[in-house]
């Protein structure tokens, strides 16, 4: 996000770009003890942020929506200068979603709800000590959750988590959000923020309101939405849910009853057989699987090779695959949802 904000489209929901003026507008919010839910996005908006939005508005007085591409997160070969960046059509989107929501009023059956609020910082405001992309360069306090952060994604992007937990932290404590709402397909980001709140004491989101909502996901092939599809190409976007269907057949293995080696293996072998499959059929696509791996969902420990169904509650299946210069990433929890996902 440019450290310029002088020029901003026009937008029939208000624009706060300071964090001085969004305390303000939050001030008024806290003396008539209303609620406020919070989904913090980098924009280039699609249906999954939306379906967040509209969880939000279901479940609170007011909905702020923050849109700022964090550069704490990005590795210095990473894509932070092409990341797309939206912003007018985003307003538009943001602009258009209402929900029917129960009112307090007993006279009155419902009320509409709207996004009450775009909290749209510049990177001086998010960092004022500065901030550079190599880690080593940087100046200033960062926060980092240990033990959490290597395995899964932070394999392949070790120092993305402590950028997300840092500017996280930083619109928490802007935003002093009721509740706060993340999305399924950054199962582990979520999952890490959730334990931030604990240990760090948060009371804005408490850990419990710290909300994970399903994946959003493509009708046609079950590709989970995301900011970077944008990015396919044509032959690109053929093979894109060969992620998905290698979830899908390890899923299959583990209720199975067979090995985590197994399922992971029965998991890498759709994939081999879709890059044989492009070849024949001529796409011109590079495809490249980074990781597929299965995780204890409490403790992100990786499971043992001969671990089976029914040894720990909760499994994070999970993975990366790089197609030409897209890295998309999904997963299955396997096991007992309900106390996670709202």
């Amino acid at each position: 996000m440019s450290s310029s904000l002088t020029q901003l489209p026009s937008s029939s929901i208000p624009i706060l770009t300071t964090i001085a003026t969004y305390r303000a507008w939050r001030k008024k919010a806290f003396d008539a003890g209303q609620t406020v839910g919070f989904v913090p996005t980098m924009g280039a908006l699609h249906e999954g942020h939306l379906s967040l939005v509209r969880q939000s508005l279901s479940e609170n007085d007011l909905t702020v929506v923050s849109i700022f591409v964090n550069p704490a997160q990005f590795a210095p070969h990473e894509d932070l200068a092409t990341y797309p960046r939206t912003l007018p059509k985003d307003l538009s989107l943001l602009s258009a979603e209402q929900v029917d929501a129960p009112s307090s009023d007993p006279s009155s059956a419902s009320i509409i709800r709207s996004p009450s609020a775009v909290f749209l910082p510049s990177v001086s405001e998010m960092y004022p000590s500065g901030i550079v992309q190599n880690v080593a360069e940087q100046k200033g306090t960062f926060i980092e959750v240990k033990g959490y952060g290597h395995q899964m994604e932070g394999t392949s992007r070790p120092t993305f988590f402590r950028g997300v937990a840092t500017i996280v932290t930083k619109l928490f404590n802007v935003i002093q959000p009721t509740r706060a709402y993340f999305g399924q397909k950054d199962i582990q980001q979520a999952l890490l923020l959730k334990r931030l709140c604990r240990d760090l004491l948060l009371a804005h989101p408490e850990p419990d309101n710290l909300r994970i909502i399903p994946t959003a996901r493509h009708n046609s092939d079950g590709l989970a939405l995301s900011s970077r599809n944008a990015y396919l190409t044509l032959d690109g976007r053929k093979v894109a849910a060969t992620l998905r269907q290698a979830l899908r057949a390890a899923e299959d293995a583990w209720a199975e009853g067979l090995t985590k080696s197994e399922c992971i293996a029965r998991g890498v072998s759709v994939v081999e057989s879709r890059k044989a499959q492009a070849q024949t059929e001529g796409l011109n696509v590079d495809i490249r699987l980074d990781y597929l791996e299965m995780n204890d969902a409490q403790t992100f420990d990786i499971m043992t090779p001969q671990s089976r169904k029914g040894g720990v509650d909760l499994v994070i299946l999970s993975g990366a695959l790089n197609v030409d210069r897209t890295r998309l990433i999904d997963n299955i929890l396997l096991g007992q949802t309900d106390s996670l996902l709202g």
